[in-house]
């Protein structure tokens, strides 16, 4: 008996998603978008205006009640989403170009490359929460953007590894060899052969980039760390009204929400924006 090979066969127009299926996928991203973005426009009440007792339950006055001190929790969180989302895509936006460009250059200058993935191994060994702590103690006055260069440096050897693991098959392809043997400079390689065919991997690394974007400015707001009172943000309006979670509930629910739906429909935008691959097919 003889092994029949696997032959890649291209989507058919039933396989392949429709639009509608895909801007449904990525509506909700846009939605919490621009809702994030209009927000301070949409707040009801002033964001450092006391109105109810703190931690007052929602009322007529306040529809998610009270925070600590008395703030209106909705207008709080209309206003808190666009510093969180801003930093965390300036981070996946970073981490995401830095890492395409080491990595397609460590896959097609192997001799180079082991070198960049030698200092991304020794670099992932420094633990994320330690880094973050080190860079923003150390510059006490960059708040957020501190935080932001930190969960930048630290996310960077992670996905550096990723683009040139998925780069490197691509590196030795016929067309990739065959264009450089022509003479072509490393630039048009890297922009013009590698980059296009990296499509699917860097969107799904962009998400899962922006979501830890989130998480890293989550947790460093938990260390007093980024962002400070009374500014509104999701993130700090978590730690300053967890002692009052019984008290008034949605002062902590709402932007957990909030931050829990921005994680999850930014991931499934940026999988349906990510080209489908062909199914292979194996004939008995």
């Amino acid at each position: 008996m003889t092994a029949t090979p696997v032959t890649a066969t291209p989507l058919t127009a039933r396989q392949q998603p429709s639009r509608a299926r895909l801007l449904l996928r990525a509506l909700p991203a846009l939605l919490l978008l621009v809702i994030a973005l209009a927000g301070p426009l949409l707040a009801p009440h002033a964001i450092d205006q006391p109105l109810t007792a703190p931690y007052g339950p929602a009322d007529g006055t306040a529809a998610l009640g009270g925070d600590l001190l008395g703030r209106d929790v909705l207008s709080r969180l209309l206003s808190g989403g666009a510093p969180l989302i801003a930093t965390a895509l300036a981070i996946a936006v970073a981490v995401t170009a830095g890492a395409t460009a080491l990595g397609i250059l460590a896959a097609l200058r192997p001799r180079l490359g082991r070198w960049v993935e030698r200092a991304a191994d020794l670099a992932i060994l420094l633990p994320a929460v330690l880094g973050i702590m080190l860079i923003a103690l150390a510059w006490p006055s960059g708040g957020r953007l501190a935080v932001g260069v930190a969960a930048t440096v630290l996310g960077l050897p992670y996905a550096v590894r990723v683009v040139a693991a998925a780069a490197a098959p691509i590196a030795t392809a016929g067309y990739v060899e065959t264009a450089s043997a022509g003479g072509e400079r490393l630039w048009y390689l890297m922009a013009r052969e590698v980059l296009p065919n990296l499509r699917s991997t860097l969107l799904a690394l962009f998400g899962l980039r922006f979501v830890e974007g989130v998480y890293i400015v989550s947790v460093a707001a938990f260390l007093q760390l980024g962002p400070q009172p009374p500014e509104a943000d999701w993130a700090l309006m978590i730690r300053e009204n967890a002692p009052g979670i019984l008290l008034n509930p949605w002062a902590v629910a709402a932007p957990c929400l909030a931050v829990g739906l921005l994680a999850i429909s930014v991931n499934l935008a940026a999988e349906a924006l990510a080209p489908a691959r062909p199914t292979p097919e194996t004939p008995l």
